[in-house]
């Protein structure tokens, strides 16, 4: 039935191979993780080279890991926010996946991933993040798209987890809308007046450092290093939330999180004319 939601191929508690589709950002990656245990990435800079370089990244980590394209039995991909033209490419790439294989899909946003990255850089299982993670993605057009993840306010024996991690949705304090890079630095003061430190990740932070410096408790040693999405984690969440009991999607059900309209747009809209009803007749204003 259409729209219904999909098992994934693999029953529960058999090895799973996840194929994670990543192109939110200037970046364009694929990986493959298989039940948790082994994985295979591939990152490229993709500049607008995204729908050029998706596919053979996908035909690579597959054929390092010795598995047929049609052998996965489940495809994540990250959502966004993030780049209008990459995302309609790695959502339609993962859509088209989803239906021509006959498996799952999961939806995964581009800032729980990177805070994910960052979770497992900051801490383990057995020793909580401690502090405020902040995700930011470079949104062009002088804004960013932002969301804080408060893993310091875990209660390790309660907290949403997924296997042993704790899954960032579950901590996430969302910013639906784009922030300027001065309204950012403003929502960020509120974070780090209940906190000694906030570590910021992700190509916003990067972009523009030089603003959140200004503020000294916002620790942005990671940024560069977290500065995109990671294909794995894209699929290492997705394997998570499944093996809890997350139900997978139809190809049909996966859309993208653009948060904004498209540039294209956008554009069109500045250079109309205005238009005013009088009377029923339209007159340019």
């Amino acid at each position: 039935m259409v729209g219904a939601p999909f098992r994934s191929r693999a029953p529960v508690g058999t090895v799973v191979k996840v194929l994670g589709v990543e192109t939110a950002t200037g970046a364009v990656g694929a990986a493959l993780s298989i039940d948790r245990s082994t994985g295979v990435e591939r990152l490229r800079m993709g500049g607008r080279a995204h729908a050029e370089l998706l596919v053979p990244l996908i035909e690579e980590v597959c054929s390092v890991s010795g598995c047929a394209v049609d052998q996965l039995d489940h495809v994540a991909v990250d959502v966004g926010p993030g780049l209008f033209t990459g995302l309609r490419v790695g959502v339609a790439t993962a859509k088209a996946l989803a239906q021509a294989l006959g498996i799952g899909a999961s939806p995964i946003a581009s800032l729980d991933a990177l805070a994910a990255s960052a979770a497992r850089r900051l801490g383990t299982a057995e020793q909580a993040v401690r502090v405020p993670v902040v995700a930011v993605v470079d949104a062009r057009r002088g804004e960013v798209f932002a969301s804080a993840y408060r893993f310091d306010r875990v209660v390790p024996a309660t907290a949403g987890r997924i296997g042993s991690v704790v899954d960032p949705a579950s901590v996430r304090e969302d910013r639906t809308e784009p922030l300027d890079p001065d309204r950012l630095l403003d929502w960020l003061a509120s974070l780090v007046a209940g906190s000694d430190r906030v570590v910021v990740v992700g190509d916003g932070a990067v972009r523009y450092r030089t603003v959140l410096e200004s503020r000294g408790q916002l620790d942005l040693g990671l940024a560069a290093e977290v500065s995109v999405p990671s294909p794995l984690m894209v699929a290492e969440l997705a394997e998570r939330r499944l093996a809890g009991g997350a139900k997978a999607l139809s190809a049909e059900q996966l859309v993208c999180d653009y948060r904004r309209p498209a540039d294209a747009r956008m554009n069109w809209e500045r250079r109309m004319p205005e238009v005013a009803v009088t009377d029923g007749d339209l007159s340019a204003r």
